[in-house]
Parts: structure tokens; C-alpha cells; sequence
């Protein structure tokens, strides 16, 4: 959709006109599910999620200045939206390594020897053990290890969707690679 139509579309939204908010949802859906998809653990519904999501695009859209993309404002108040969420469920496990199956104990007793033949395993068994050591962390530790180094994101980018500076960003991913490399170790006793 070109910036003007999106615009126009915007301005119809601020005058409460409800067709235009339904095409900006239809519009807004993929970028916003992506992103609540990216920060929830799997058992979780994004949908709820989503939907707190556009309300807070909904309620805050008086505060849009036309002086940053609209997609990127709605990214900053997704991501804010989803650490917010998981700031509220306070859930940090701590995990023993009896939790782990034995394919995914394969994969950490590789991680810590630094191996470069990584064992036959699954995708999915990586991610479950990826899923499972990134719910020890901050929901902003987390967010900033997934898109740095999973999603492969830059710094620079990262600043643009959290509106953080790079340092905040470096230390953050500095922080949560300490906290990832002692869970791992704890793991061994």
C-alpha cells in the first residue's frame, strides 16, 4: 500500500470511520502476528495477544507523527506490547538437565565443547531446547537474542524497532549470553 493511501487511511481511522480501521487491520495483521509469534512461548495464542496489540495501536494513533513510518511505530508498539505481556508472567524456569530429551542433551553437550560437527538432531529439537533456555531470560534479553542473533538482525535495526541505543542493545545481548552460558553450565551438576 502506498504511503498516501496509508495516510488517507490513517486520518479516516482518526475520524472514527470503522472501514477504514478494519482494511488498517487487514493491512497491520501480518507484521503485528509475526512479531507476537516471535515473543511468545509456543503453548501460548497469539491471538490474544494480537488483539491487545491493535488496541493499543487503536488508542495511541492520536500520538502518530507522520515523522517516522507508520510501520515502524506499530513494530515499537508491538514489541512494547509483547515485553510488557511477558514482564507480566514473571516466568523464569530454572531447568535440570533430567528435563532435557536426550537428543537436546546432544546439542548442549556439543554447544559447550564448541564443536564445529554439530550431532544429527532435528530443527525441531533445536528449537524446543532454544525455546526452553530463552524462557530463563528478561523479556528484553530475550527479545534482543532473537532478533540479533536468530532472526540476524543488526544493531542499528534493533535501535529502529525498540527506539533503544546500541549500547543498551550490546549490553543487553552481552548480559543474556552470561545468563545462557551459566544455565548451560549449571546444567552439568
Amino acid at each position: 500500500m502506498p504511503d498516501n493511501e496509508l495516510s488517507e487511511l490513517i486520518a479516516r481511522v482518526r475520524n472514527s470511520d470503522q472501514e477504514a480501521a478494519r482494511k488498517l487491520v487487514k493491512r497491520l495483521y501480518p507484521a503485528v502476528v509475526k512479531i507476537a509469534r516471535n515473543h511468545l512461548p509456543r503453548r501460548e495464542s497469539e491471538e490474544d495477544l494480537c488483539q491487545e496489540i491493535f488496541l493499543k495501536i487503536f488508542a495511541r494513533l492520536h500520538q502518530y507523527r507522520a515523522d517516522v513510518p507508520f510501520v515502524h511505530w506499530v513494530s515499537r508498539v508491538s514489541v512494547n506490547t509483547c515485553i510488557d505481556h511477558l514482564r507480566k508472567q514473571r516466568h523464569r524456569p530454572e531447568y535440570r538437565w533430567s528435563d532435557f530429551s536426550e537428543d537436546q542433551q546432544a546439542i548442549l553437550e556439543n554447544l559447550k565443547e564448541n564443536s564445529t560437527n554439530p550431532p544429527e538432531h532435528s530443527p525441531e529439537e533445536s528449537r524446543e531446547l532454544l525455546n526452553k533456555l530463552l524462557l530463563i531470560l528478561k523479556p528484553a534479553e530475550r527479545l534482543v537474542v532473537q532478533w540479533l542473533y536468530l532472526e540476524e538482525k543488526s544493531v542499528a535495526e534493533i535501535c529502529d524497532l525498540t527506539g533503544w541505543k546500541p549500547s543498551k542493545i550490546k549490553v543487553t545481548a552481552f548480559r543474556a549470553r552470561q545468563k545462557l552460558a551459566a544455565a548451560v553450565k549449571r546444567l552439568e551438576k
